[in-house]
């Protein structure tokens, strides 16, 4: 079952890269505005989730539960929001590759903390010696995929 878990989190990935493409190429068809593209991409995800939830029932029930959760707990929505704003703004300035593998090194350091400290109500999962150096791998790899060009046109002159 975890195969299907990993697959689907690849998927995930997949979808994002897309995503991003997607939300470039609507902010040049409304002139250029990234904060209306990225309105108009969030709102028609809104509007597919509020489809999705009144067909699985329990909606009232969800919303109703709302005031009792912590404040802070509401901010991936915003996170989410200032994270697709800056994808749409992003994208066209430092090129895809670079703002998704800089974007991966952030959730990989953030991931890294939030499971060995347990951070939000997550369950705590110690960071191990082994899964430091393959972190620490992954990000050296991105520095090379991000830089090694013009590293490389350092040390060929």
């Amino acid at each position: 079952m975890s195969a299907f878990y990993y697959l689907l989190a690849i998927g995930a990935g997949l979808g994002i890269t897309l995503q991003t493409t997607l939300n470039g190429q609507l902010a040049k068809g409304v002139g250029g505005d990234s904060v209306a593209a990225a309105l108009f991409s969030f709102t028609a995800g809104a509007v597919c989730l509020g489809i999705c939830s009144l067909m699985r029932g329990g909606t009232l029930t969800s919303l109703a539960a709302i005031p009792t959760q912590p404040w802070w707990s509401l901010l991936g929505g915003l996170l989410g929001a200032g994270a697709l704003l800056s994808y749409v703004v992003l994208a066209p300035k430092i090129g895809l590759s670079a703002l998704l593998g800089l974007a991966i090194a952030g959730q990989i350091t953030s991931s890294l903390a939030i499971d060995h400290f347990g951070l939000m109500g997550a369950v705590e999962r110690p960071v191990s010696p082994v899964k430091l150096v393959g972190s620490m791998v992954m990000l050296a790899g991105l520095g090379i995929a991000l830089f090694g060009d013009s590293w490389s046109a350092l040390f060929s002159r």
